[in-house]
């Protein structure tokens, strides 16, 4: 049975790209169900790649094959790979930080390293710099329509050894709990934090609580205020502010119809950090 492949990049759709992989895929096998997650991935962010692997995949059957491509890295010496994780889909991405989520998360069974001599788009060897098309596109293709197995795709790499990129701890006292920002609700900019919702409540704090809220840019404090906890958005006035568990039980903070991130100027990255503490 012939299995899903969902493509995800940076390249926008602005251009031919994304249509190029498309057509790689449909040359291996027409008769193949291809999807997107997203192309607006901001142009080299490979944190975010990972991100929105991890936001998404749950929620597509087994055997689904992803292809994820955003290669800042691309005709250099970072590996080609297909990751198997222990839910049993596929992602066939470079080695580069793209896998962090779903090995920190999720879980990475199995990785196999491309052999680019066998699974390579015929005629495009002289080529290095569209590797998204050439191999991912192709090698992905040819795995969701089962011409090849995942076992025939290279030699398998220790699981362990795959590039991670930093993520933020959490940190628990009496009366706090300190996280990261991790990413954007993009459009609505609501902040999303690694907090889980089964840490915070383990505080103690409860539905309608006022929560004193601190946004740190490294050592700076970007915002410090006292924020409601609601159970959704019409737990508020709009345009007043409120922390929500979001789609992925983890902490999240936002303006009703309106741009926590905008209102503030709080962008993401290891440096970006959040304490809830009881008032």
């Amino acid at each position: 049975m012939k299995k899903l492949l969902v493509f995800q990049s940076d390249f926008g759709l602005v251009d031919g790209a994304v249509a190029a992989m498309y057509g790689v895929a449909f040359e291996v096998d027409e008769s193949l169900k291809a999807y997107n997650l997203t192309h607006d991935i901001p142009p080299y962010n490979i944190w975010e790649a990972s991100y929105r692997l991890f936001q998404a995949m749950e929620y597509w059957p087994r055997e689904t094959v992803f292809v994820s491509v955003v290669d800042p890295g691309v005709g250099s010496g970072r590996k080609s790979v297909v990751a198997r994780t222990v839910k049993d889909q596929y992602v066939v991405t470079p080695d580069n930080g793209t896998l962090t989520h779903l090995k920190k998360y999720v879980g990475i069974a199995k990785v196999r390293e491309i052999e680019e001599s066998k699974h390579r788009r015929k005629e495009s060897e002289h080529s290095h710099t569209f590797h998204g098309r050439d191999v991912y596109a192709y090698t992905g293709a040819k795995l969701a329509s089962g011409i090849i197995t995942f076992e025939e795709v290279g030699p398998e790499l220790d699981a362990n050894g795959i590039v991670e990129l930093e993520t933020g701890d959490v940190t628990i006292s009496s009366d706090s709990i300190t996280g990261s920002i991790d990413i954007l609700d993009v459009r609505f900019g609501s902040l999303w934090t690694n907090i889980s919702r089964e840490d915070f409540l383990g505080l103690g704090f409860q539905y309608g609580d006022k929560v004193e809220v601190i946004i740190r840019n490294g050592p700076r404090t970007i915002y410090n205020n006292r924020i409601r906890f609601g159970k959704s958005f019409a737990d508020v006035y709009i345009s007043e502010q409120i922390i929500y568990v979001n789609s992925l039980y983890r902490m999240a903070i936002a303006i009703n119809q309106g741009n926590f991130a905008k209102a503030y100027n709080i962008s993401t990255d290891p440096s970006w950090t959040v304490e809830f503490r009881k008032v």
